[in-house]
């Protein structure tokens, strides 16, 4: 084992003068700790409290009177976060783990004297430990006289756990005992020991972690990021159905590992001189088992860690709308809901000239009149009109839109605001053949989702007011968006992603204040899904990142460049030459990520700075600039069309290991010429105008 210098854990009693001397310190590192770990305050993640505290009782439900047990298991994700770095598990690598864990143990736990609640899941029986094995995580036990026993069945008594204590040599898991509270403090530091190695097991250690590779560090590659993960889950910054899709794949990743070691050690065991067809049917479904468990793990680094999983995961299937389409009304015709709080003579009387006038509508129409938004769409039928009256309305469920309907606000947009109140997964959500909104504003508060999220069909915003939290607008793929006139900010990711497959046509609008403005994704696997943009004459602006960022596989087209990007580039000699210069940067997942490409292009000598005077000999050279001193249409355009074009050689090249060796060119072509992005304006964007991500 790699030797490492553990922390000297805190005694459980402390003398007077040693609590006196300190005392100035530990206030000091307190009023830094509240500084550097502000967060918000129903969040999980900030904490200044003492690494370790334990709350003084917790009484265990049912009928028996147990003794009160130490508290430990509503610890923040910032004291498990240092404990596991700090005192488990260090710098260790994934074949260490058990040892790491076993010397903190035998550092931290007192070795008998302490009761603890011996608890599974049919009893609880009191007992006292008389002995620790830290290398093995149990503890000899005994019960404690008198004997206090709660059961869920019937069968169980004092005998039963005595035997059942011989049968096991009085050794239970350290994970299943909780330790009894005393106000002397010799046993805090034993209850949060045994707490963090039962979440350990419960919450981070996978069975297959120690047959990982041993050249990384375990904390950092596996434990950082499924800790955060569970914080995430507990405070709902995940949707829920890709919180369910995790426990799908984890459940179906051990039932596949201990599939694959069942098999490993059934070949293993078996005599050289045993069949050799079946040994060799037993490799092929060896081979089958590993190919599915790595692809198993793969999803489940994704989802894992945070970057990635923003960028990847949670892609719903066109059309899967939480609502069901109703369609046209069965006796016909189209019905106006009027949506308002309040309804005065002068509001009624303008609604009548402007709206309800002959040749404004069909006189035999029907109107309903709503004071619930969400009761008034969910009321429509295919080809309704949803007019909302000024107002502040609130929503507490999500929007689902199923049919092409109109929503639409009677007014200014500033006036009709829809505010999303409470967490939840989702704000508005559209998969009808054509919506439309229009002079609306949207709020949205405490979400996992993005404001609006296109799941089919197209959607039109018009005029609209998009006030975001997490994600601004949502394009899947096979959807289409036509948004005109709006102005979205506040996204703490990208104001708008487009995924392949799918049509955005953006025009007249602003994006600021968000990480990035607008996110397009590109997935290799997809060759033909490519997205068809339009950007014309939009005010992208002080963004974090970047105005404009593509997502695009960077291992398969890095590994293929060399072959194929002469040959794209042959495809059309006059696409402009874009110089592209990585800044790599690697992130703590399973891949190597290159996060940003800034856009070069030849710059004249008379453009350099004065402080690089010397290089003005130079006529023209290639550096680095910033994207508001370049054309940003341009270099988005040839950026997009470059790596339609590097796509297509690849798509190409595949046809023809299949035997497939004349493809439809002029579709191909057809379907490179999927941008039209001009007379946009990018300003005081933190990175630039234009970047790319590699993945």
């Amino acid at each position: 084992m790699s030797g490492r210098a553990l922390p000297d854990l805190p005694e459980g009693e402390m003398e007077d003068e040693e609590e006196a001397g300190s005392s100035q310190d530990v206030g000091h590192i307190t009023d830094v700790k509240q500084v550097l770990f502000q967060e918000d305050e129903d969040s999980d993640y900030g904490s200044h409290k003492k690494l370790g505290k334990v709350s003084p009782q917790h009484v265990l439900p049912g009928n028996m009177q147990f003794p009160d047990l130490f508290q430990t298991s509503n610890l923040l994700f910032y004291e498990r976060f240092e404990a596991y770095k700090d005192y488990l598990l260090g710098d260790c690598k994934p074949s260490e783990v058990m040892e790491f864990i076993a010397e903190y143990l035998e550092r931290a736990l007192e070795p008998s004297g302490w009761k603890a609640v011996w608890r599974t899941d049919i009893f609880e029986v009191l007992v006292e430990v008389t002995d620790v094995s830290c290398s093995s995580l149990k503890a000899v036990v005994q019960p404690c006289e008198p004997f206090l026993c709660e059961c869920r069945v019937d069968c169980v008594n004092e005998q039963s756990i005595r035997d059942l204590l011989e049968v096991k040599e009085q050794k239970v898991p350290l994970q299943e005992l909780y330790v009894v509270f005393e106000d002397s403090g010799e046993y805090d530091q034993t209850a949060m020991a045994i707490e963090h190695v039962r979440f350990f097991y419960q919450n981070i250690w996978r069975s297959w972690d120690e047959e990982e590779e041993d050249y990384f560090d375990y904390f950092t590659r596996c434990a950082e990021p499924r800790l955060r993960l569970h914080y995430d889950v507990l405070e709902e910054r995940i949707p829920s159905e890709l919180v369910s899709e995790y426990h799908v794949i984890l459940t179906r990743c051990e039932q596949v590992y201990s599939q694959f070691n069942n098999l490993r050690n059934t070949l293993s065991n078996r005599d050289s001189d045993s069949d050799c067809e079946l040994d060799n049917i037993s490799m092929v479904e060896g081979m089958k088992m590993d190919g599915e468990l790595e692809n198993l793990k793969r999803k489940l680094k994704l989802i894992e860690n945070p970057l990635l999983r923003y960028l990847f995961c949670y892609q719903k299937s066109p059309g899967s709308c939480s609502l069901k389409k109703k369609g046209p009304r069965t006796a016909g015709g189209r019905v106006m809901h009027v949506v308002c709080t309040s309804m005065s003579i002068e509001m009624l009387t303008c609604l009548t000239r402007e709206r309800l006038e002959p040749e404004s509508c069909n006189q035999s129409q029907e109107i309903q009149f709503h004071k619930d938004i969400l009761e008034a769409v969910n009321a429509c039928f295919d080809g309704d009109l949803v007019l909302v009256c000024p107002g502040h309305y609130f929503v507490y469920s999500q929007i689902c839109i199923a049919d092409s309907i109109q929503i639409e606000g009677y007014g200014m947009p500033d006036d009709i605001i829809i505010e999303k109140k409470g967490k939840g997964d989702k704000f508005v959500e559209c998969s009808g053949s054509h919506v439309k909104m229009s002079n609306l504003k949207l709020i949205q508060h405490n979400a996992v989702e993005g404001i609006v999220s296109i799941l089919g069909g197209m959607t039109e915003l018009e005029n609209c007011v998009l006030q975001c939290d997490t994600t601004g607008i949502t394009v899947k793929k096979s959807s289409q968006l036509l948004m005109k006139y709006c102005d979205l900010y506040g996204a703490k990711g990208a104001g708008v992603e487009i995924y392949p497959g799918s049509s955005c046509s953006l025009i007249d609008n602003g994006i600021h204040h968000c990480k990035d403005g607008i996110l397009i994704k590109d997935f290799i696997d997809e060759v033909h899904d490519l997205p068809k943009i339009t950007l014309e004459n939009n005010v992208i602006h002080n963004n974090e990142g970047y105005a404009v960022v593509l997502v695009k596989p960077g291992t398969e087209l890095d590994g293929a460049r060399s072959e194929t990007v002469q040959e794209a580039n042959n495809l059309d000699a006059n696409v402009p030459q874009v110089k592209e210069s990585l800044d790599v940067i690697e992130l703590e997942s399973d891949e190597t990520m290159h996060p940003v490409e800034e856009t070069c292009i030849p710059v004249s000598s008379e453009r350099v700075p004065e402080g690089n005077a010397k290089d003005e000999e130079h006529s023209t050279s290639y550096c680095c600039i910033a994207s508001e001193e370049v054309d940003g249409n341009q270099a988005i355009v040839s950026e997009l069309t470059a790596n339609s074009r590097r796509k297509t050689v690849i798509h190409k090249k595949r046809l023809s290991t299949l035997g497939i060796t004349k493809a439809d060119d002029e579709q191909i072509m057809s379907q490179e010429m999927f941008v039209s992005i001009a007379d946009n304006q990018f300003k005081r964007n933190g990175k630039g105008s234009f970047g790319t991500f590699l993945f």
